[in-house]
């Protein structure tokens, strides 16, 4: 089963040369409101449903999609062509596939992709690789799959899909309706589109508080899988209809600072917090830093007390991040600092591999200190659990502290 389906580039091996290409990422054939209309002969291709090998290239597709942290299911296909037929001078690749699903066939969804290659040796060893994808809501999809070279060599594939939630995932919503296709999506920090909120009663307001970090701490780039995870995360409590105000404070640990900061907004801005976050360097601090003893807990130390206590106006905080793994956790004393809290403390912790990584970091043992509640995040259903726990432990504290507060009491 494959697990990586946004379009990678395409990869040139030989030994020992590897050579990578942009590729442009696949697009949805647009029929301008009329019908797709395709080549004869890949049309043909595509009604025969029999797998040809003009242009030998071997086929792996995913005949299962898999949900992401994004609430969406994945499906994708890898391909692999021998170097020696691709030599000779540059050459040019196009790859169309449709998508339809099981009880609407004559509804098909068609993408395009064009990929050059660079002149390559006659006697050039190994071979090509390239992966595409594409998204799907729940439901059962065929796939026609075909790729040409400029020679009118063909390579083509069919194959089926199911996009299909467990009887643990039966409860979460996703954000692609049932049997519905759609071209996979890399942009990370697209704006959220409106939500209609609950309009009963006054919006909770929630103060978020990410650590932008990868889950590997010694890694000095941010994986996608990890960018779309905390993203993911924050569009999770976004969406969530009786949240109506939020601040956002994203900070880096392993820089040691506070990168972006929006503060009690009807709706984050997804864009700004993308540019923000795509100027960090991780592994790079401040060099007055490095002469601190233990200056990751004093960082951690400030942005504590600084947010959880003060004037903090949130009837939520909640932690979002991987673990934090510190020589010295935050001292008892700093947190007595802050004193009690009177609204609930949350910490989402992002953990793919909770097994390996088990024990408390040094946010956890904060929010423990605090009576707090922690959340393992290391799949999607993983996600969607805790954002209704969260919420729901969130109103119920509301619902107590208004009826406390009532002229009846």
């Amino acid at each position: 089963m494959l697990k990586r389906y946004p379009l990678r580039p395409l990869l040139l091996a030989s030994l020992p040369l590897v050579l990578c290409l942009p590729a442009a990422a696949q697009t949805v054939m647009n029929g301008n409101g009329g019908p797709i209309r395709l080549f004869g002969t890949d049309m043909a291709v595509f009604e025969m449903k029999e797998a040809r090998h003009d242009l030998p290239c071997h086929v792996t597709p995913s005949n299962k999609a898999l949900v992401g942290f994004d609430l969406k299911f994945h499906a994708g296909f890898e391909v692999t062509v021998p170097l020696k037929e691709l030599a000779g001078q540059e050459n040019l690749l196009t790859i169309i596939f449709r998508v339809a699903p099981l009880e609407s066939p004559d509804s098909p969804v068609y993408f395009t992709q064009k990929v050059r290659v660079p002149e390559i040796e006659e006697e050039a060893k190994g071979e090509a690789s390239l992966y595409g994808g594409f998204d799907l809501g729940e439901g059962k999809y065929h796939v026609d799959w075909l790729m040409r070279d400029r020679s009118e060599r063909v390579c083509s594939n069919y194959w089926d899909v199911d996009a299909a939630l467990t009887n643990k995932e039966s409860q979460m919503a996703m954000v692609i309706p049932s049997s519905t296709i759609r071209a996979s999506d890399h942009e990370s920090f697209k704006d959220e589109p409106p939500i209609e909120r609950t309009s009963n009663d006054e919006p909770i307001n929630v103060k978020i508080l990410l650590n932008y970090a990868p889950q590997n701490p010694r890694s000095t780039v941010m994986r996608s899988v990890d960018t779309t995870a905390l993203v993911s995360i924050l569009r999770s409590i976004v969406r969530e209809p009786k949240i109506g105000k939020f601040s956002l404070i994203a900070f880096s640990m392993a820089s040691q600072q506070v990168l972006h900061r929006q503060e009690n907004v009807d709706r984050l801005d997804f864009p700004a917090l993308g540019d923000a976050l795509n100027k960090m360097k991780l592994g790079t601090v401040d060099l007055s830093k490095l002469a601190i003893k233990h200056s990751e807990t004093q960082f951690l130390s400030e942005l504590i007390r600084a947010e959880l206590g003060g004037t903090n106006k949130a009837e939520a905080i909640i932690f979002a991040g991987p673990k934090v793994m510190l020589e010295q956790n935050v001292e008892a004393e700093t947190l007595k600092e802050v004193g009690s809290l009177d609204y609930p403390l949350f910490y989402l912790n992002y953990n793919l591999y909770p097994a390996q990584i088990p024990w408390r970091d040094s946010i956890s043992h904060a929010v423990k200190y605090f009576k707090g509640q922690e959340y393992t995040i290391s799949k999607p259903r993983d996600l969607w659990f805790a954002t209704s726990e969260v919420v729901n432990r969130i109103v119920k504290t509301r619902t107590a502290r208004l009826a406390q507060n009532s002229p009846t009491q």
